[in-house]
Parts: structure tokens; sequence; C-alpha cells
């Protein structure tokens, strides 16, 4: 793709950004809101931008625990994938699986819109494409996806019919359209081995994308072996050059591929670790989300380690590195350089996400952790952790808000720019 064409699809990739790294339209005295799911309540938080605080507000109870949510390119509407399933390769399929649509009033409040769709599984991500047309939701547990018509009024409508054998590879992680509006990108992450079983194989699965149909397009499998060794979890786009950042999950790596036309050179121009230090091989360790500054500046990655071990008959944090990795982007190749390592605070960041100024990162940690400290425990709750971003990118932690899981997980949270009344 030359940068001419690349430049005619950008105003299509602020539909792809509204969460995580938010709009390009974003400015210093635009009302933000941050929305953060725990269990089944979606509720939102009041942002002050410039002091980097949080104010809770009433929640929203969704039919199930909330997975994902996506705005609709309005602003006016969320879409809340939800389920009772558990989680990853579990084999509790659950029973209350769904996809709704959610007003968001113009203090950005929340009411159900229309009627819920019923899916068949556990949906891990869902999207919204450019044109506010359609919904699409991914799968891991078989990996697979659905689209569904949004209505002119926000409210969703049927599914779309899609190809018999529309190759969905193993555990998908997320589903996107790219800046063209014509391709969708479905990171399938595959499997590391376990209890005997071989690895499942990663692959970037793109599409071909028109009128809400999917049609094969490019596998890539980077590494040259099938896809063994690659497991791809996000991926983003850069907001002004033809350039994909992609979070390798099972090998804590990020990655810089060029597009090519609507699809990507099949061997990333650059390989780079997210970790701080070697990792202990025998720690479990993964990379999470992805997103790349509004300015295009530079790229942030989290590093997530939650597994335990039994000491004085608790269970406690194993070791690992958790951390947001920030890289300065090279503006003339798109090359990464890892500049910093952020601590959160906390363990397991599922998901973060910047606010339309670029002035604020917020993280969610998923999970409660009991950390020793000598013969002592202490426990560490899920929280939402506040940074200032620096004009160099690096991350200044403020301060961060514990949260009280009840039992359930923190899935996901992202800060939307309410629309203009």
């Amino acid at each position: 793709m030359d940068r001419r064409t690349f430049n005619t699809a950008l105003a299509g990739i602020t539909a792809t950004s509204l969460f995580g790294c938010a709009t390009t339209a974003g400015g210093n005295n635009k009302r933000v809101v941050l929305y953060q799911g725990v269990g089944n309540q979606l509720r939102p938080f009041d942002v002050d931008v410039e002091n980097a605080t949080l104010t809770p507000r009433p929640a929203l109870a969704m039919p199930s625990n909330i997975q994902y949510v996506w705005p609709h390119p309005s602003r006016r509407y969320l879409y809340v994938s939800t389920s009772d399933s558990a989680s990853g390769n579990a084999t509790v399929a659950g029973k209350l699986h769904r996809l709704c649509a959610v007003r968001v009033g113009a203090d950005g409040d929340l009411q159900m819109h229309g009627d819920a769709q019923a899916l068949t599984a556990r949906p891990i991500h869902n999207s919204v494409d450019a044109s506010g047309s359609y919904a699409l939701t991914a799968y891991n547990n078989p990996s697979s996806l659905t689209v569904h018509r949004i209505n002119a009024d926000g409210t969703l409508g049927a599914l779309v019919a899609q190809p018999a054998r529309l190759d969905s590879g193993i555990f998908a992680h997320q589903i996107l359209t790219s800046p063209s509006n014509r391709a969708v990108y479905f990171p399938t992450r595959g499997n590391n081995p376990e209890n005997g079983k071989g690895e499942d194989p990663g692959a970037m699965k793109i599409y071909n994308f028109k009128d809400g149909v999917l049609a094969p397009g490019a596998s890539v499998a980077v590494g040259g072996r099938g896809g063994l060794g690659y497991g791809p979890r996000h991926l983003d786009f850069h907001r002004t050059q033809p350039w994909v950042y992609v979070s390798v999950e099972r090998q804590n790596q990020l990655h810089m591929h060029r597009m090519q036309g609507d699809s990507i050179v099949a061997e990333p121009a650059f390989i780079k670790t997210t970790l701080a230090a070697k990792q202990d091989e025998h720690l479990p360790q993964s990379a999470g989300p992805i997103h790349v500054h509004p300015n295009g500046r530079f790229v942030y990655v989290s590093n997530r380690a939650n597994s335990t071990v039994e000491f004085n008959g608790k269970q406690v944090f194993r070791g690992g590195q958790n951390s947001i990795a920030v890289y300065s982007i090279d503006p003339a190749s798109g090359e990464p350089t890892l500049v910093q390592n952020a601590d959160p605070r906390s363990y397991h960041v599922r998901t973060f996400s910047i606010d339309p100024s670029g002035r604020l990162l917020i993280a969610a940690s998923i999970v409660d952790m009991s950390v020793r400290e000598g013969n002592e425990v202490r426990h560490v709750p899920a929280a939402l952790s506040v940074f200032r971003i620096g004009a160099d990118g690096r991350l200044d932690f403020v301060r961060k808000y514990d949260v009280e899981l009840g039992g359930k997980f923190q899935w996901w949270a992202g800060l939307l720019e309410l629309p203009a009344a």
C-alpha cells in the first residue's frame, strides 16, 4: 500500500481506535469517561485528565460476565459481549452468551438499547467496522467468528451469513477491520504444549471484507514452521503509516509488519522482546494487549504473569514480569525500541487504554494476588492503575484504585471521549 492510498483509509482507523488508543479527534477539553467491566457490571467513571483521577458512577447490569466492549463510530452506542463461560480452554462452556447494544447518554450514563443477540459460545473479543454497519465477534473455543448487522438506530440486527469454509485457525483472540475497511484481521494464538498435548500453531488470518461478508485472504504464520512458535494475540495499526504492530502472546514479543495492500508482508520488519530481562523458562509469562499512542510516536504492550505456588497453606505469586512495555517508534522505519517497563503495581493487566489527548494511560488488572514478603503474605487487590504519559512516551505512575472483585474478574476497561451534545 503506497502512502497516498493509505492516507485515504485513515477515516476508517478512528473506528478501530475508539477504545485503547482513543480517537485522533480528541482534545484537552473533551469529556472522557472510563468504562469498566467487573463480572456483569459495566460501570462508568468520570475522568479528570488534568488531575489523573477517577470518580465512579452507578453501573449497568449486563446479562452475564462482560468479556469485551467496543463503541460505535458515533460514540453514542457501545457493543458489549458477555458470557457465563469459564475462560481459556476450560471445559465449562456456559449457557448465557450475548452481544448487547448499550446507549451512551450525554453524561456517559448507560442504558440497554434494543434486544440482546444470543451467541453460541463465549465471545473473547468484539469490534465494529469503520462504517458502523456491522458488529464483529470473535470466539476462542472453538475458534470462530460472527458478524451482525447494526441497524440505523444503533440496535443490533440479524446475523450475516458467512462462507462455510472460512479458516478460523486455533484460539482466536481479536477481530478488527483494517484502515480501509476492506479486510478483517483475526489473530489466532494457538496453544502451548500442555499435559502431554502438543503445541497448537498460531496464525494471523486476514479476510477480505465487503457488505459484512468475509472471504478467504492471507494466512500469516511467522517463523517458517507452520505457526509453531508463533502465538499472536492482538494488533494495532499506526495512525499515519502503513505499519501494523502485533503483540505475540506466547513468545513475549512485539512484531512490526509493513502493510501490503490490505494485507501485510508475511515476515516482520522488526521483532522485539516485551520483557525487561530474560524470563525463567519455568515461569508462565505472556504478552497482552497492544496500543499505538494517538500521536504515532510510541507503542505500548502489557506483560502478564499470575501463576501461583503454595506457601504456608496459601497460594502466592510464583514469579514473573507484570509491566507495561513502552517503545519509541522510529518515524522513518517504524522500528520500535523498548525504553521502559512500567510497573502497574498489580497483577495480570488484561486491558489498558489511552485517553484521547494522549496524556493518561489506565491499566486494568484482572485478578487479586497474594504475594510473599519474607515469612508474611500480602494481599494485592485487582486495580485500575493510572499513569501520566510524558512527552517521551514514558509512563509515570500516579495512583491506583483497588477493585473489589467479589469472586469475579475485571476482564475489561476502556476510555471513551463522549460525543458533542
